[in-house]
């Protein structure tokens, strides 16, 4: 299912977190980074913290995801899922 007015990712898409790691501020979170989750929705587009905390105007705006994970996959036990929101530079298709 396409989301209206969203970006390059659909519900349920499987996509994996970038694994950066800049020398500057950003939202993704450590225990994020490389792992893979499905996307459950989306919050539309919103600036991009870290272009704002770097003083880039215009910061670039990106559609946001909630991304859910699987617990057990990233801390290796735990039967729940997270849902974390991603920018979708943060991601790529897997």
């Amino acid at each position: 299912m396409t989301i209206p007015g969203g970006g390059a990712y659909a519900v349920g898409d499987r996509v994996r977190v970038r694994t950066v790691d800049p020398g500057h501020h950003t939202r993704v979170p450590r225990y994020v980074r490389g792992q893979s989750g499905v996307i459950v929705g989306e919050h539309g587009r919103w600036p991009l913290p870290d272009d704002r905390a770097r003083g880039i105007e215009p910061p670039r705006v990106e559609t946001v995801y909630i991304v859910r994970f699987g617990a057990a996959d990233l801390w290796g036990e735990g039967d729940h899922t997270v849902a974390v929101d991603l920018w979708e530079s943060y991601l790529e298709p897997t």
